[in-house]
């Protein structure tokens, strides 16, 4: 959010884990802390003689304490998304049971007890239930990024594969829930923001592509998506935003289904009240970011136009890399790729992490995928084979 702050005139105070993480990287005022201690959030919105007192605050993940959000609140502080909305992303089984109240259209599912013996039994009861007797076990909170979500079968096991997962439950753990495996065509996601005030905002839904739990590739907009379906994911993602009471960027990640009919239809997967990754695409190829649009909300600012400024842009995520340093790559990836907007979160390499991404725009589909993911192969150090037409050819790699 740091480019569209200082372009509305917007001071940023971001509490950070330690100076080397990302915000710390970019953002002057900057202090230190745990997002669970008290002291350091009231430290981090409260006056001092070199600045004024926090005209909101607001957050990039939802492991925040809510009884000291509402207990902001209370003081004088506004906090967006406030508690009452930020429980729903927190924990599954709220969720669950909220968007099921709204009629939002979501998977079967079911709260698992919390007494490991009928725990089982009902896990048990719910797999013979179940197309091809398999399902999807949750841990209610703490998940992200396909961490806490495992599918089980009763022909692998059934409860025995999340046998650890109860005794977890029974020691205070999260609360477990099931849903069904939806057979999906493909994962969507419709972005809305919403500011106090009720107005609201939604992006081009795009398709979401996903490597061993985690996104890969963003296309905008999804292809092949027909109006009525586009339309019908927008209402969604507004009805949900409005049902819990959101307000700034809330992502609403969708499957595709095809009904026996063959009659297309959505099912909501998982919510984030945040910007989030699947929107990382609009800052290069919509009227108004992901980020500045969650400043304009949570700060109650008219909210900008969001329609896309090409046909196509595709972002492709960087997940590790080989390399010491991702901007090794850069004089290669900037002189084969110019149309590429490289995006790097300063951030320690590790295997599979999400080290940046490559937005790519344009008229022709196949071809910006293609240079989106070979721009991102060379940041992480996988150097594409060369055609004779001089393309990058990176199917096999990706």
């Amino acid at each position: 959010m740091a480019p569209a702050a200082a372009e509305l005139g917007v001071r940023l105070r971001v509490l950070v884990e330690d100076r080397t993480t990302s915000a710390a990287q970019v953002v002057v005022d900057a202090p230190v802390g745990a997002a669970s201690d008290d002291d350091a959030i009231r430290g981090l919105i409260s006056p001092r003689d070199d600045r004024p007192a926090a005209a909101v605050l607001t957050f990039e993940h939802e492991h925040v304490p809510n009884a000291l959000l509402q207990d902001l609140i209370d003081h004088g502080t506004p906090v967006r998304p406030g508690p009452d909305a930020l429980v729903h992303a927190q924990d599954k089984i709220v969720m669950r049971q909220r968007l099921t109240e709204l009629g939002v259209p979501c998977p079967r599912w079911a709260a698992l007890p919390t007494d490991p013996a009928q725990g089982r039994a009902a896990l048990e009861a719910f797999l013979e239930a179940s197309p091809g007797g398999e399902a999807v076990v949750k841990t209610s909170r703490g998940g992200y990024d396909g961490k806490g979500v495992r599918v089980v079968s009763l022909a692998q096991g059934g409860p025995g594969q999340v046998a650890d997962w109860f005794d977890a439950v029974a020691a205070g753990g999260p609360q477990l829930l099931v849903e069904e495996k939806v057979p999906f065509t493909r994962e969507l996601a419709a972005l809305v923001a919403r500011r106090p005030s009720g107005e609201v905002r939604t992006w081009p839904v795009v398709e979401s592509v996903q490597r061993d739990g985690v996104c890969a590739e963003v296309v905008a907009p999804a292809p092949g998506l027909t109006a009525e379906l586009d339309a019908r994911a927008r209402q969604v993602a507004v009805a949900v935003a409005e049902g819990l009471g959101v307000t700034g960027v809330l992502a609403v990640e969708l499957f595709e289904t095809t009904g026996p009919d063959g009659e297309l239809g959505i099912s909501v997967n998982e919510l984030a009240m945040r910007p989030h990754n699947s929107g990382h695409w609009t800052i290069d190829g919509a009227v108004t970011s992901q980020f500045e649009q969650h400043l304009r909300a949570v700060l109650d600012l008219p909210l900008g136009e969001t329609t896309a400024t090409a046909p196509w842009t595709v972002m492709a995520n960087v997940l590790g890399s080989r390399l010491e340093e991702l901007t090794d790559a850069l004089p290669d990836v900037l002189a084969q790729f110019p149309e590429a907007r490289v995006n790097l979160y300063g951030k320690g390499i590790r295997p599979g992490r999400k080290l940046g991404h490559v937005n790519v725009s344009g008229t022709d589909l196949a071809d910006v995928r293609r240079r989106a993911a070979a721009a991102a192969a060379l940041l992480r150090g996988d150097a594409p084979e060369r055609t004779s037409a001089g393309i990058d050819t990176i199917e096999e790699q990706v």
